[in-house]
């Protein structure tokens, strides 16, 4: 396995990384033991970088309980932010979350540090320098070693960087964005924009989510679990590019899975891919495809079939600002003007 610096921060991670969502018992491997025996396995092919947020029911648990006597072999991710329970304090990215929620990620996990700490999403209610200058104390206090961000926005992006420079406090160093064969739409700005920051990045969704695991055809059945929650597995316009893409992962020989995952690690700034697996025989073969480098030629074909900085449809969990989020949760007159006020005249 070869390793990359997470961006500046001289932190040497895998280009595969563990993403620990579907270790809860509650949603995926009801089998913790087993679950263990799969991050084992990772950590013997070479994987180090290791995933999970609080808001993942009890993955903290279960990697922390995996993680006994091993935790030096690991570079540990968590996030906080989005809702954990029913207390309306307990998300966000407030200093009075923040300081509850690292101590609850400290003991679930069974560690006395968290290696990346993530804000899970952006949170418009709470001034990014109060954000910054929380994870700073705790930076200082060596409960956490560096902070990141996940589905920023690239002004998010640009402002953080700008308030952490001239308020003198830590700088977000990571982002967790969702990058693939049918999202491209990072390439335009956010990857670009870590680059220039230092910043390393950790991509989710590199399988689109199911649709790149070759499970999904158009005009077919699926055994996929989330199937009939996720709307994306049905849209049309993204069942027709993989249509176009599973011939092309014929022809060079290779799964689906394998040409999604080296297509989204060949990205010159992306640092780690998250592997999702639920099952023993999901990690088996992602492993199997850790020595795919694909061609210029492969890569051509690709551009051809998705254009570079373009998305096909969306992902369902993809972070959507308030002012265009769903009118039924969120207030429409974020964009719109009071009836009075709309005319030009």
């Amino acid at each position: 396995m070869h390793y990359r610096t997470l961006g500046r921060t001289g932190i040497k991670v895998s280009p595969y990384a563990l993403g620990a969502m579907m270790f809860a018992t509650s949603f995926g491997n009801p089998d913790p033991d087993d679950s263990a025996r799969m991050i084992h396995k990772a950590l013997g092919a070479g994987i180090n970088f290791i995933d999970t947020a609080d808001a993942y029911g009890d993955s903290e648990e279960v990697v922390g309980k995996a993680l006994r006597g091993r935790r030096d072999d690991v570079v540990l991710a968590t996030k906080f932010g989005r809702q954990v329970g029913d207390d309306p304090h307990h998300q966000g990215a407030s200093r009075r979350w923040i300081a509850t929620a690292v101590e609850n990620s400290l003991r679930r996990l069974q560690v006395d540090h968290i290696d990346l700490y993530q804000l899970h999403r952006t949170d418009p209610a709470t001034d990014v320098e109060e954000t910054l200058s929380a994870l700073t104390d705790l930076l200082r206090a060596g409960k956490i070693r560096a902070i990141g961000t996940s589905q920023s926005l690239a002004s998010d992006i640009v402002e953080a960087q700008w308030v952490a420079e001239h308020r003198g406090l830590a700088r977000f160093r990571a982002e967790q964005a969702a990058y693939s064969l049918l999202n491209r739409g990072v390439e335009r700005e956010v990857l670009p924009l870590a680059q220039r920051f230092g910043m390393g990045t950790l991509i989710w969704g590199p399988l689109g989510q199911g649709l790149l695991t070759g499970r999904v055809r158009k005009g077919e059945r699926n055994d996929l679990r989330r199937a009939h929650l996720l709307k994306h597995l049905s849209d049309e316009r993204r069942l027709d590019v993989v249509e176009q893409l599973v011939p092309l992962a014929a022809e060079t020989g290779l799964p689906m899975t394998h040409l999604a995952m080296a297509f989204v690690i060949a990205h010159p700034g992306v640092t780690s891919a998250l592997l999702g697996p639920r099952t023993m025989p999901q990690l088996d073969d992602l492993l199997a495809g850790v020595e795919v480098r694909l061609t210029d030629d492969v890569l051509d074909r690709i551009d051809e079939i998705v254009p570079p900085g373009t998305n096909i449809g969306a992902l369902d969990q993809n972070y959507q600002p308030p002012a265009v989020h769903d009118p039924a949760v969120h207030d429409p007159a974020l964009r719109r003007r009071p009836l009075a006020e709309r005319a030009a005249a």
